[in-house]
């Protein structure tokens, strides 16, 4: 049984569903599934949202057993789905008393399920930071539209820093059944709230505002330890940005011949180092976790048969399913079978247009009803394909003197990586250069005031890392925002070896240079080294990431309307004043008052 143990004034009144066989009618929860609910002892008692009707008679004893004869003042509702929402009216005639707290959509929608006889006389009406106190405990509520409802709201409580997150942070499975948390919260994030992850990353912008210590979700056990885990999982979910690299191919067969087409690429593609390969077959599988796992994968394979000049059922169901969720940011690859007609890759690749930022491989597979020589070097050229950067990243099949990563040098920006003797560093720069090609030279310039020129004036060794365009803000927040002098920035990040021993990247770059320090220049504030290339790898064909990409594309915009002073150009962190502080130093990128522009 998870640990549902918060406080003493706080009581979580739950209950484990274990007879439920597709959760909302259509996902299959072979553990089953908790309905979380939570009451709060204090001066006033409030009662954090109901259960589900299938277990009413469960909950109910439950509250009582924690209210131990009082009555509860308040009941809060966060979310009207009826899985959290279906108690609220039996609630509400056992208390008649008892105020119902929500917002100014909470309630239209509460009366298209209830008639609850003199409901507006009892609504509390809140709004995005007000506070209800309770006595000793304070809530603060946070609005949170489309999270996956209109109406839903999160609760903050002050005093204990409880985060009351409604469906965020939920996943399948009962509380009495042990198992990885990541893999069941991430079916349930990517089936259910998979579509609005902007307004998720909305809400995880609030919340980083918060002192959070435990988080109470409405679903899955509550979280006490290790929140930072969970946030960035929900970062990384909310952004579509990849969560872990390999491939996933998802297939129809009808007579076996698609299927073996398949085989073989999953046979190559391990073969050649690929992290992870995860086969789905679509008629078979379930289909919530073939979704999940095309969000959680760096690349997917769609191979099935042309149907009816369209393709199979399966296929279609599951390409709708991913585009109904905003699937992006990934590289994907088609195979396609027909016997005398193959459309199926022209219909999958019709289907996908509205994605955003897709990578087409150059490679289509065409099977003409079974494998034959032409198909099967298809299939071994695609899978070539799909693992060049993996065939890279291993000793023993690395091209380790491919010049050709000095290419991808323009006025890019890279993350030089060095090592002090104790740990990993990385820092951000945008200065790197070429400098001869005879012996090949590159020049690095990085401000004194940095770690990383430390490092290198006593190791004389570095990488350089070219980033692409797939490279998220995230990565620029690890390696740009924060000091390799009293920060890991390597913490929870896999990290691959060069011959020289330094870390270099192991997604997001298109190639990689180690350097070996030949001479130095004084440049005043900064410091230039000009360095041999030891090693050069290319990784990848992507783009490189170029400064005007980064700001265009990739840095945030600046929340600044009615806001007066000066934001950093940089990352947008804005100081609120009429006059800028010569001396001023942002707080997240640490650039100075030369990097910041008037608001307007």
């Amino acid at each position: 049984m998870a640990d549902t143990k918060i406080s003493d004034s706080v009581i979580y009144i739950g209950a484990d569903d274990h007879d439920i066989d597709l959760f909302e009618s259509q996902y299959v929860v072979p553990n089953g599934v908790s309905y979380n609910s939570y009451v709060i002892i204090d001066e006033k008692i409030a009662v954090m949202d109901t259960a589900d009707p299938r277990v009413t008679d469960v909950w109910f004893d439950n509250l009582e057993k924690a209210l131990n004869g009082r009555k509860p003042d308040y009941l809060v509702v966060q979310h009207m789905e009826p899985d959290h929402a279906g108690n609220i009216k039996k609630l509400a005639e056992k208390y008649p008393e008892m105020k119902i707290v929500g917002n100014a959509k909470t309630f239209p929608m509460m009366k298209q399920f209830f008639t609850i006889d003199g409901l507006d006389d009892r609504s509390v009406v809140v709004k995005e930071g007000d506070t209800l106190s309770l006595g000793s405990h304070t809530l603060q509520f946070v609005m949170a539209p489309m999270v996956h409802w209109p109406e839903v709201m999160v609760t903050y409580e002050q005093s204990e820093k409880l985060l009351f997150s409604a469906d965020g942070f939920g996943k399948f499975g009962a509380l009495d059944v042990d198992e990885d948390w990541a893999c069941e919260a991430r079916r349930y994030y990517f089936n259910i709230v998979g579509k609005y992850g902007a307004q998720v990353q909305n809400l995880l912008k609030k919340a980083a505002t918060l002192d959070i210590q435990t988080i109470c979700p409405l679903h899955g056990p509550v979280l006490k330890e290790n929140l930072g885990h969970y946030i960035r999982l929900y970062d990384l979910w909310s952004s579509y940005t990849v969560e872990t690299e390999g491939v996933v191919i998802a297939y129809t067969s009808v007579y076996g011949n698609t299927k073996a087409a398949v085989e073989k690429l999953a046979d190559k593609l391990r073969a050649n180092g690929c992290p992870k390969v995860i086969v789905h077959d679509l008629a078979r599988c379930d289909m919530a976790q073939a979704v999940a796992d095309a969000f959680r994968y760096s690349k997917l394979v769609l191979a099935t048969t042309t149907y009816n000049a369209d393709v199979f059922p399966f296929m279609k169901e599951f390409i709708h399913h991913l585009t109904e969720r905003n699937f992006r940011n990934r590289t994907v690859a088609l195979m396609e079978n027909g016997s005398w007609a193959p459309l199926a890759a022209k219909v999958m690749r019709k289907m996908l247009e509205e994605c955003k930022n897709l990578t087409f491989t150059e490679t289509t597979v065409r099977i003409l009803s079974a494998l034959n020589e032409t198909s099967a070097k298809q299939v071994d050229a695609l899978a070539n394909e799909l693992s060049k950067e993996y065939l890279a990243q291993q000793d023993a099949t690395a091209n380790k003197n491919d010049l050709t990563a000095l290419f991808n040098i323009g006025y890019g920006l890279y993350v030089v990586t060095t090592n002090d003797g104790t740990r990993d560093n990385g820092l951000i720069v945008n200065t790197v250069s070429q400098v001869t090609n005879t012996p090949n030279r590159i020049a690095v310039t990085i401000n004194k005031q940095n770690y990383s020129f430390h490092t290198i004036q006593k190791t004389g060794v570095l990488n350089v890392n070219c980033l692409d365009v797939s490279a998220p803000f995230s990565l620029f927040q690890r390696f740009g925002f924060q000091s390799g002098r009293t920060v890991d920035k390597f913490a929870g990040m896999e990290v691959l070896r060069s011959d020289n021993g330094l870390a270099f990247l192991p997604r997001y770059i298109n190639s990689f240079m180690s350097l070996k320090v030949e001479s130095y220049v004084d440049m005043d504030t900064h410091g230039m080294f000009i360095c041999t290339v030891t090693e050069a790898r290319v990784m990848s064909d992507a783009e490189t990431m170029t400064y005007t990409y980064y700001q265009k594309n990739v840095k945030p915009k600046p929340e600044t309307e009615g806001k007066h002073g000066f934001v950093c150009k940089v990352c947008g962190w804005i100081y609120e004043g009429d006059e800028l502080p010569d001396d001023i130093i942002c707080p997240l990128c640490k650039h100075g008052a030369a990097d910041f522009e008037p608001i307007g």
